[in-house]
């Protein structure tokens, strides 16, 4: 693990690693060894990279994506900002296109926690806590332009997505624009949740809201749920729950768990 002169906003070190098993164990680590809260830790490449939801794996290839997972210090529960996982979205979304600004009216952040492009996933988050610390893990698809199995239909990179606008005079992200793309993530995270940001997060987050306004088909509770949502997607609620007008429906229905049914 060498230390890398990436600038932080957090005002904490950067740390990359050739290969892991996963920066999220490696950043929980690095808590446990009394590394100043804030410090991020990235990767070429993890063996065992994980998603939000249990079974789920992240794959990706060497050297093309932007792997990292960034801790934070809170005195309690109370104290850690609501929605973190959508704020953590709107903030990678806001950081896309601040390096890549062509992919402005691509970019979306579909509930809970990923961010899109077009009609495909670009970046995953998970967030987890040790009741100290919150530890986020991000994954962005910067460079992969082959995805294999089940993911060829779901998932994309930036450079495809960009590459899928036509000829013009844009430049296509590349393994080195990571790094520009992980100080521009680390400055809009410190941002989002600065106490100073108030509700704006959630507007903004409103304005680039993934199928927001459209019909939608969302499960609600966990994963495996046999019930099914149908309406349209009205927006976010003040605590981060997606509300949906249900079919025949007039008002908007709150939901803290579940996932949109997009694929």
């Amino acid at each position: 693990m060498k230390k890398i002169a990436v600038p932080n906003a957090f005002g904490a070190p950067v740390y990359h690693l050739e290969r892991t098993s996963s920066t999220m164990t490696e950043s929980r680590g690095l808590a446990s060894r009394g590394a100043p809260p804030g410090t991020a830790v990235t990767a070429d490449f993890q063996d065992a990279g994980r998603g939000r939801t249990p079974g789920r794996s992240w794959k990706s290839r060497s050297g093309e994506n932007l792997l990292f997972t960034l801790f934070l210090e809170y005195p309690g529960l109370d104290a850690i900002p609501k929605a973190l996982s959508l704020r953590t979205g709107f903030a990678v979304s806001r950081a896309i296109v601040d390096v890549f600004p062509a992919l402005g009216s691509l970019v979306s952040v579909k509930w809970p926690n990923d961010v899109m492009a077009g009609s495909k996933k670009t970046t995953g988050i998970l967030v987890e806590g040790d009741g100290r610390h919150v530890f986020i893990g991000i994954g962005v698809n910067v460079c992969q332009e082959e995805f294999s199995g089940e993911l060829a239909d779901k998932a994309t990179s930036l450079r495809a997505a960009m590459a899928g606008l036509g000829s013009g005079s844009h430049e296509p992200p590349s393994p080195e624009s990571r790094f520009a793309l992980l100080e521009r993530i680390l400055f809009r995270l410190a941002e989002v949740l600065s106490p100073d940001a108030g509700e704006t997060w959630r507007s903004g987050l409103e304005e680039r809201l993934y199928r927001r306004g459209e019909s939608v088909a969302f499960i609600p509770g966990a994963a495996g749920s046999e019930e099914l949502v149908q309406g349209i997607l009205a927006g976010i609620g003040p605590e981060g729950e997606i509300r949906i007008i249900p079919q025949g429906g007039t008002e908007p229905i709150s939901f803290i768990t579940g996932e949109l049914k997009v694929y």
